[in-house]
């Protein structure tokens, strides 16, 4: 029988949650032990024909242990609060997709069942990827999809006027102000204000972090250091000094940002893995007019980028855990984790898995996948990060910056004090 729903969200701090877990326990969630059956929630829209392909995981899944199964697709809008509401109701799945950024905290909570004891070889996943999962040597998610940041650009016009890909800020520059010069009216870099993902590779390119810890368990942001404020200013510059970007952009965030490629308004821009496959279906004139890079260093190489997707979790006190693991291990290897990657546009979450599209030779592929391993990273793994981007602290520099606020001193001394603050008094 299916689990009594709950429509009523409510967002629940951590702290609270776990008192609700501590009260509801001997409920035993919402599972009760029925392993005739098991739930999952997977977020919406990430494979547009993801009934047909949960369709055959589950029959799969049925006919290897005699477990039927639903599936409930959750808007990612209504994630986190049906998730905080379903744990005070009571009425969990037996497995969740989380984003990467939301599974420390509901672990944290207590939420979430233990995974180590079933992963036979963690290094078989992305590592950075991996590494959000886990708090305190625990792991509480598996990676299931990755995706990342890279630059999309158009090969026809860098063919055109002799370009090649650049391998340095400086060329990239230069690249831009050149294209943007000969293409009256396209933008030779987009500087979106919305996309904090668009504006981390660039401190961590300069050499700062969003956030570290130190040893005494303290964190400390070093977006203000001079490392970090180079990157920022270099990025914002391309639109302030350079010209290279549109006034409206300060309000764009990454799905603006893929649709002025799209739009072939666009020279190039920093871009998500996943976009080349939806940009070509919004406009089939760009079919072989598209290429992809790694985003390079300062000087040479390639600087770092959010390494993103989603993990798989099995929620706590089901009295399905292990069930509820063979489905999540049935998902993230094998037939089913290469056929999500295909089917969605977003590499399966693998090592083995992302070096195969590494050597693929797909010009939109490839570079992408590169980047996922030579040059992917995480945010912090716990739970009060989720606090730092849901009050939009990066966000917030960037557009105080573009909008002419505030300094790249000021706006840097300012995010760095409020990721400080918000870390160190989650801990």
């Amino acid at each position: 029988m299916a689990r009594r729903r709950v429509h009523e969200y409510v967002t629940l701090p951590a702290a609270t949650l776990t008192l609700v877990l501590a009260a509801t326990a001997c409920g035993g969630g919402g599972g009760g032990g029925d392993t005739d059956s098991l739930q999952v929630w997977i977020m919406e829209g990430t494979n547009p024909d993801a009934s047909a392909f949960f369709d055959a995981v589950n029959e799969t899944y049925t006919e290897q242990t005699g477990i039927d199964v639903e599936v409930e697709f959750v808007p990612w809008a209504d994630a986190q609060n049906k998730i905080s509401t379903a744990i005070a109701g009571g009425t969990v799945p037996d497995v969740v997709e989380l984003g990467t950024t939301f599974t420390p905290e509901f672990a944290d909570a207590g939420a979430l069942h233990d995974l180590s004891g079933y992963v036979d070889d963690p290094s078989r996943f992305q590592q950075e990827m991996y590494s959000m999962g886990v708090v305190d040597d625990a792991a509480y998610g598996v990676p299931w999809y990755a995706s990342i940041r890279s630059i999309i650009y158009r090969k026809d016009i860098f063919e055109e006027h002799g370009h090649e890909e650049p391998t340095s800020w400086e060329e990239l520059r230069e690249t831009a102000t050149e294209l943007a010069e000969a293409e009256d009216g396209m933008i030779g870099f987009p500087v979106p204000g919305q996309a904090q993902y668009s504006v981390m590779p660039w401190v961590w390119g300069g050499g700062g972090e969003v956030a570290v810890q130190e040893s005494d368990g303290t964190w400390t942001s070093t977006i203000n250091s001079p490392e970090g404020r180079a990157g920022v200013e270099f990025f914002t510059n391309l639109s302030l000094e350079d010209g290279l970007s549109t006034t409206g952009a300060v309000n764009w965030n990454e799905i603006d940002v893929m649709e002025s490629l799209a739009d072939e308004d666009a020279v190039m821009a920093i871009s998500n893995s996943s976009n080349p496959k939806a940009i070509i279906e919004s406009n089939p004139d760009l079919e072989g007019k598209l290429g992809a890079f790694v985003l390079p260093g300062q000087e040479e190489g390639y600087m770092d980028s959010f390494a993103g997707g989603s993990l798989l979790s099995v929620f706590e006190g089901t009295g399905n855990e292990e069930a509820g693991w063979e489905y999540v291990d049935l998902l993230t290897q094998g037939e089913y984790f290469d056929r999500w990657g295909e089917e969605s546009g977003f590499f399966p979450a693998g090592v083995a898995e992302i070096e195969a599209y590494a050597e693929s030779g797909d010009p939109l592929v490839e570079p992408f996948a590169v980047q996922l391993l030579e040059a992917g990273k995480s945010t912090p793994a716990v739970p009060a990060w989720s606090q730092v981007e849901a009050e939009g602290i990066i966000v917030g520099m960037q557009q105080d910056i573009l909008n002419g606020e505030a300094t790249v001193e000021e706006a840097t001394d300012r995010a760095a004090e409020s990721i400080e603050t918000i870390l160190n008094e989650g801990n």
